[in-house]
């Protein structure tokens, strides 16, 4: 099988397609995974083959008045004249990103799998080879169980849920207005009804869909469909990217730290929070691994005996050998967490977080979120503490840990993928 994979969006959204590359190359099978130019490290470090596409889109945030937007959500008219101008930017630098993919599809391919946000049903149709979108969130497959978690308001009824994933349907379209048109155009492709839907193919069937999360996080509704399985976590073979000398140095000093880190969050007073930190460390005589990421936590001064703070640190490495993951939510810092077998304090900003925050309540691996936008010190120290003195909540969490490492998430994917080829193969044979 030859496989092309088309990652998008920041390091959590990326290093499943890596880990996916990975697992093929493994199998036997030839694969090319092209994503942003910034995460070609990633790809490296677990020698996946890569091919580097623009990666301005994930810069965005790099400037402070997106940030401030960000941090309120895009709330009030300032904020919402910045989102249109996002948007706008967004397509730009998608277009570029596109052309990028084009220019480095293989000679043959037999699959082109694909993050949601990313047009790749149009490059599958021009090649004649099946297109597989991928979901991290469980946002794109209706059901009745419960409404759509990036987009559905908290007040709907449960009559509504499965209506709440028609925006969700359509936000690739929006995001990329005219974009993909255009670059289904380049691609020597006629324009046709219903062409911008990545979950139908050409002949207006389902198109299959791979849901890269765990079963045991999120119990499969009976209402899903047969091409839209639960695959469970999508991880690397071994533990990748190791640590830095002086973060190596730092854990082996003491007991084990509670790990603190908003990935690609933004909030408004980053500096507040570093604080918060500060006295968390001093209320609770924990150690801490701080990651600043994108800027959503500053901690100042120099690091001490009892902190320790790096811009970023591989997840599978560090998390399993810390006591708490404090987070923001997102998919792929819940699944790390989650694989290591940690009890977690989530902090969501928006988007899914808050869904897969009441998820790890839920499960019992996490007590109530705290909202970033209601962080305080005292309630940061009260949940960490909840996550000490429950003594269940950390038996759960190992037990969660154990379950969904034994999915094999990655190499059923593999399985899949290579069942809807080899079925597509042996239909064209039939056929000829």
């Amino acid at each position: 099988m030859r496989a092309f994979v088309l990652a998008f969006g920041t390091r959590g959204d990326v290093q499943p397609f890596v880990a996916l590359g990975r697992a093929l190359s493994d199998a036997g099978h030839e694969v090319l995974v092209a994503g942003p130019a910034c995460y070609e490290s990633l790809a490296a470090a677990d020698g996946v083959p890569f091919a580097p596409v623009d990666d301005r889109w994930n810069r965005l945030t790099d400037e402070p008045h997106i940030q401030q937007a960000l941090a309120t959500n895009y709330g009030g008219l300032k904020a919402k004249r910045t989102a249109v101008d996002v948007v706008r930017r967004t397509r730009q630098y998608v277009a570029a990103a596109l052309d990028d993919v084009s220019a480095a599809v293989p000679a043959r391919t037999d699959v082109v799998v694909h993050h949601t946000m990313l047009p790749g049903q149009h490059l599958a149709e021009a090649l004649g080879v099946p297109s597989v979108p991928v979901a991290l969130q469980p946002n794109w497959i209706p059901t009745g169980a419960f409404p759509c978690p990036m987009w559905a308001p908290p007040w709907l009824p449960r009559s509504g849920n499965r209506l709440s994933y028609r925006p969700a349907a359509l936000a690739p379209r929006m995001l990329l207005g005219p974009v993909g048109g255009h670059w289904r155009a380049r691609l020597g492709l006629r324009s046709r009804r219903g062409s911008g839907n990545p979950f139908r193919r050409p002949d207006g069937g389902p198109a299959f869909v791979l849901q890269a999360f765990s079963r045991h996080v999120l119990p499969q509704p009976a209402d899903w469909p047969g091409y839209a399985p639960v695959t469970g976590y999508w991880t690397r073979a071994g533990e990748g990217q190791g640590p830095s000398p002086a973060l190596a140095e730092f854990l082996d000093r003491g007991t084990p730290p509670i790990y603190l880190g908003f990935g690609s969050m933004r909030g408004q007073h980053p500096e507040a929070i570093g604080e918060m930190v500060r006295q968390l460390v001093d209320t609770t005589g924990l150690r801490a691994v701080v990651a600043t990421g994108a800027g959503g936590i500053a901690v100042a001064g120099s690091d001490t005996d009892s902190v320790h703070v790096v811009d970023e640190a591989p997840h599978d490495w560090l998390l399993p050998r810390t006591a708490v993951v404090v987070h923001h939510g997102g998919a792929g810092t819940t699944a790390a967490a989650l694989l290591a077998g940690r009890p977690q304090v989530i902090c969501p900003f928006t988007g899914d977080q808050p869904f897969w925050s009441e998820r790890m309540r839920a499960v019992g691996v996490a007590p109530d979120p705290v909202p970033q936008r209601q962080i305080t010190a005292e309630r940061l120290v009260e949940a960490v503490e909840a996550t000490r003195s429950d003594s269940t909540m950390s038996r759960r969490a190992a037990e969660i840990g154990e379950l969904v490492r034994a999915e094999g998430g990655t190499h059923r994917a593999v399985e899949l993928l290579l069942e809807l080829t080899t079925d597509r193969a042996a239909q064209a044979g039939g056929s000829g």
